[in-house]
């Protein structure tokens, strides 16, 4: 693979992050590298735009960013949307149905920021056992009196509806509702979590979407990933890695496995295998 790829996709959480959502001193080097080489290096993520770590947002080179599973590419250097597949108004409101019938942590995605309530985001431990995974919610969740109240005053397509709950149970009952529902993609991330886009939304799609505008070809485009939202991702690039610490799925569905999110896998495994 030396020489061949010219873009690199990594999911965030579980994948090029820590358990601690940090950035290793080895893992930034790699990156360096792989850009100094030319490659396109870039987040490819369910997280909004505003919830990408500064330290990517600013480190050299990098440029674009794959948000809300592809619902969302952006330029974040210029600021222009380079393309966007959003939740259909109407699709969005059935989804939010669904999770106000159960005890969830409810949050949307508008313009590349997520919104939640302000009384779910102060009892946010009850949906997050991963102190880490709250704080990053608490840093970057934009707090309102009534989200529903929020979603109608938008009137509007979303970036992604996302919905955390207090148990497995109420996932699954939810899970059961939703696909019921046409015109929408159903993933998830992390234990009890539901990540709602439009219909044939996923992150690969957009990555390949974006090679095709730079010029890059879906064989030169490797990602890593290691949950649900990125099983798609895996199968649409050319060469799909996903993490030790990945679900089974996940790396029944990759061509090759890296080392785990704690022990800088992505960097090892580009280091490796990528870079010259």
């Amino acid at each position: 693979m030396k020489g061949k790829i010219k873009m690199i996709g990594m999911d965030l959480d579980g994948t090029l992050l820590t358990s601690q959502k940090e950035l290793t001193a080895y893992t930034r080097d790699v990156l360096r590298r792989a850009v100094e080489q030319g490659i396109v290096a870039l987040p490819a993520t369910g997280r909004p735009l505003s919830g990408i770590p500064g330290e990517l947002l600013r480190f050299p080179g990098f440029r674009y960013a794959v948000t809300a599973n592809g619902g969302r590419v952006v330029d974040f250097r210029s600021g222009e949307i380079l393309y966007e597949e959003l939740v259909p108004v109407e699709y969005a409101r059935k989804v939010l149905e669904v999770f106000y019938r159960h005890d969830a942590f409810r949050e949307i995605y508008f313009d590349g920021t997520g919104y939640a309530q302000e009384d779910a985001l102060q009892n946010v431990d009850r949906y997050i056992e991963e102190p880490p995974m709250r704080e990053y919610l608490l840093r970057t969740r934009i707090p309102v009196a009534n989200l529903w109240e929020k979603f109608e005053e938008e009137n509007r397509g979303s970036d992604k509806v996302q919905g955390l709950f207090v148990t497995l149970e109420e996932r699954d009952l939810a899970l059961e509702e939703l696909r019921e529902i046409p015109g929408i993609e159903i993933t998830g991330a992390l234990k009890r979590n539901i990540e709602v886009n439009a219909a044939g939304v996923n992150k690969g799609r957009a990555l390949v979407r974006l090679g095709e505008r730079l010029g890059i070809r879906r064989e030169e485009i490797m990602a890593f990933g290691d949950g649900s939202n990125d099983l798609k991702m895996l199968k649409e690039v050319g060469t799909g890695v996903a993490m030790e610490n990945a679900k089974d799925e996940v790396k029944e569905a990759a061509d090759y496995i890296a080392g785990l999110n704690d022990e800088d896998g992505v960097a090892k495994f580009i280091e490796a295998y990528v870079l010259n």
